[in-house]
């Protein structure tokens, strides 16, 4: 009896390991790949989406397993972001982590040119994202969770193109993962008092262990560093094509730009020459042609006017308008000049002291309402010899000018 007795008890015991081994953690969540981050604050998890950027989070589960195959050899074989901070935290923003050195300066002794997938996107609180030095190869063990929407760090722009990354002052981050427990969390960790310039916490949040769950066979069989070794090549070359055929479109784009510049600057040219031929001299140096005669009235000194006006080189090439029409002739048209309203007739003061070159305030100053007029100026009625953003020292200028009206005072 008594063997018998020992023997039930090993079969308890036996399934009451078996019992305790089938039970599944967060039954809750759906099949997937998902990070469970604990904090001294508490816990948050997080679905990873290794179908869309494969490669960058493989990058992540093999830091937090230990077996990324690319990081320093102090690092190998350790899980690396157990016992780090999150040094840098920034309220309504988001909070960073994954820096060994706690000051965002910390490299593990490689960087990672990440994967994008234009539906994911930085629209709302909780997203992972990579932390980068800017462009496409400065990513490494350092991630960001949002707290709101920040649609700046978006690596597609509006219409879904892929931004320039390389270009200084884009940002380009990677999504790889959503919070799917614990926004809490990371609303509490984001309101911690933090050193004024910095933002690294006074008080120390930790990432006290991160754990990588599998949820379904997909998941189950997803080997983060075999990805991350096999896959990075592809990334990289898929990369560099869009950055090779976007500066062949910029390339190709400046070719038809200039083509077209050359083609409206030959047909303004002898228009220039006529003009100037025609021109009358006044005092200062500056030539007067008229276009067209006005019947409205002249501004009195002190009015405000409003005026067309297109500027030329001599050799007929344009190099500013307010005229929208001009501006696209000459493949200058600058949409973001459209969106803020800045074409159509200029405001302009008629005065001795306004803040315009010399010979444009005296061309200014001989119009009428209506009137419509050819202006050549002599460089030192210009910019003289120090010239100014694009226009060469010494260089004569031209302008037509179409006063509209004058401004009514309010």
């Amino acid at each position: 009896m008594q063997l018998i007795s020992k023997t039930l008890q090993l079969l308890m015991l036996c399934l009451v390991l078996t019992v305790t081994s089938c039970k599944e953690e967060y039954p809750d969540l759906e099949d997937g790949l998902y990070a469970e981050i604990v904090t001294s604050k508490d816990t948050m998890i997080a679905k990873l989406f290794y179908d869309k950027v494969p490669v960058t989070v493989a990058n992540f589960v093999a830091l937090a397993e230990g077996t990324h195959p690319m990081v320093a050899e102090e690092f190998k074989g350790k899980p690396f972001y157990d016992s780090l901070t999150f040094h840098r935290v920034m309220d309504k923003f988001m909070i960073q982590g994954g820096d060994h050195t706690a000051t965002g300066a910390g490299n593990a002794g490689y960087k990672f040119t990440a994967d994008f997938d234009p539906s994911l996107n930085h629209n709302e609180g909780g997203v992972i994202s990579m932390a980068n030095g800017g462009g496409f190869n400065t990513n490494g063990t350092q991630f960001f969770i949002t707290e709101v929407p920040y649609p700046s760090l978006n690596a597609y722009d509006n219409e879904g193109n892929l931004k320039n990354c390389a270009q200084p002052g884009v940002s380009c981050h990677s999504v790889f993962g959503k919070l799917v427990k614990g926004v809490e969390v990371q609303d509490a960790i984001s309101n911690v008092p933090v050193q004024r310039g910095s933002n690294k916490p006074l008080e120390n949040v930790y990432i006290l262990k991160v754990n990588i769950i599998r949820k379904g066979s997909s998941a189950k069989s997803f080997n983060a560093a075999k990805v991350f070794e096999n896959e990075l090549p592809n990334v990289e070359a898929e990369i560099k094509q869009i950055q090779d055929d976007k500066r062949a479109k910029i390339e190709q784009e400046r070719k038809e730009r200039e083509a077209k510049i050359a083609a409206a600057s030959a047909k303004t040219k002898p228009l220039i020459d006529d003009y100037t031929a025609k021109a009358i001299a006044l005092p200062s140096g500056l030539k007067k042609h008229v276009l067209k005669e006005g019947t409205g009235p002249k501004p009195k000194v002190g009015d405000s006017v409003r005026v067309y006006y297109e500027g030329y080189f001599v050799d007929g090439r344009l190099f500013d308008s307010d005229r929208v029409e001009v501006a696209e002739n000459y493949g200058m048209f600058n949409q973001a000049r459209m969106d803020a309203n800045m074409y159509g007739p200029s405001k302009m003061h008629v005065s001795p002291n306004a803040s315009m070159i010399a010979g444009f305030r005296e061309a200014l100053s001989t119009l009428k309402v209506g009137d419509k007029a050819f202006f050549y100026l002599p460089s030192h009625l210009a910019y003289g010899e120090r010239g100014n953003r694009g226009i060469p020292g010494n260089t004569d200028l031209t302008f037509i000018l179409e006063m509209v009206e004058i401004v009514k005072k309010q």
